[in-house]
């Protein structure tokens, strides 16, 4: 890519709006799955009674719906991040690419 292009992109207010979004979103939900994910094996480390306690009279522990629920959670985390890239991130990509190309 041309210098003069990657200039005129790097000075877009777009671009920067776009860098400044995706960036923080991106440390939101890392800082999110990092508690959900490090709080999950903490439990396990300090805790097992908690998660193998059984959930009423039956078989099942507190350990299966918990872990169900970090996979759950992560799906959950990339469907939103995916949502957002498709919908608020391509439309100031798009602005970006269209105010370059001008």
């Amino acid at each position: 890519m041309e210098l003069n292009m990657v200039d005129r992109i790097a000075a877009d207010p777009n671009y920067r709006a776009l860098k400044a979004r995706r960036s923080r979103l991106g440390w939101w939900l890392t800082a999110a799955m990092m508690v959900v994910y490090y709080g999950f094996i903490s439990l396990i480390a300090f805790d097992k009674q908690v998660l193998a306690t059984r959930i009423g009279d039956s078989v099942i522990t507190w350990g299966i719906p918990v872990g169900f629920g970090v996979i759950v959670f992560t799906i959950a985390v990339t469907a939103y991040y995916v949502v957002k890239a498709n919908s608020e991130f391509d439309e100031l990509t798009e602005q970006v690419r269209r105010a370059v190309l001008r």
